[in-house]
């Protein structure tokens, strides 16, 4: 039996989806470690949370894209008398354009975030996760049901973490580890900006679902170990859709999509 007492560990932190998480988790009692690379928001996230009555979260400000990642937020915590109870791998992020336009380094660089530190968070602490019956929460996209022209990097990356959460929650569920992948749609936060997207667009008003709408269904879904979670009736409507539709028609429709938002070329 482990001395360490269970945290919730939450990457991406800083904003978006995952600042909504952590305050998300925070409302329902959990102690949090936050992790990302701007140490001043995180802090302030830190404070909000602490003023608003919980227990004032950890700060770990790391480079996710750095393979050494994994090991120092371990170490980090360790120190701290921690240990991860419930993974929240949240960090990541995408680009739009044409593949072999946009620059192939960005484009890697975006694997390893997006799969490669998801799978190293998702794998690293599964011991810890059984002793305190808790569980991992990917966040994946609807982008993973779907062929992407136009951000195909990005697209695969998200099919990769619906496939291995699903898996992964076949194989843990047996541990007593709850594995669950979080795939909402449109959300307003950095993300387009970082994306390249020309008017920060998204998709149309009527499929936009706050960061904090996101969270709630994640939180919710994880804690009932449900395996994938699609927020929103309209969102799981076009998931159906989706299934039902031939793969020529999706190609076509998300690369005319993708064009329509496309920021000028990258150089």
């Amino acid at each position: 039996m482990s001395a360490l007492k269970p945290v919730t560990v939450i990457t991406g932190a800083s904003a978006g989806i995952g600042a909504a998480l952590a305050r998300m988790f925070a409302r329902n009692g959990h102690r949090l470690a936050l992790v990302a690379r701007r140490e001043d928001r995180l802090q302030a996230l830190a404070n909000e949370i602490a003023t608003a009555g919980g227990d004032k979260p950890l700060v770990i400000v790391a480079d996710l894209q750095r393979s050494e990642a994994t090991r120092e937020i371990g170490e980090a915590l360790a120190a701290q008398g921690y240990e991860p109870q419930f993974m929240v791998n949240n960090a990541g992020f995408g680009l739009v354009g044409s593949t072999a336009a946009l620059d192939r380094a960005e484009q890697l660089a975006m694997i390893d975030l997006n799969i490669r530190m998801l799978t190293d968070l998702s794998l690293a602490f599964v011991d810890s996760l059984a002793r305190h019956r808790g569980g991992i929460l990917n966040v994946g996209s609807m982008a993973g049901f779907l062929p992407g022209p136009g951000m195909t990097v990005y697209y695969a990356t998200k099919a990769y973490v619906l496939s291995f959460s699903e898996a992964l929650h076949s194989e843990l569920m047996r541990r007593g580890v709850r594995v669950s992948v979080l795939c909402p749609g449109p959300v307003p936060t950095e993300f387009a900006e970082r994306a390249g997207i020309k008017d920060g667009s998204l998709a149309p008003d009527f499929l936009t679902q706050s960061a904090e709408d996101v969270a709630e269904a994640g939180y919710r879904g994880l804690m009932r170990g449900q395996r994938t979670i699609v927020p929103g009736f309209l969102n799981k409507l076009i998931v159906l859709l989706i299934k039902l539709t031939p793969r020529g028609l999706l190609l076509a429709a998300v690369g005319r999509r993708q064009s329509q938002r496309r920021s000028a070329p990258r150089t």
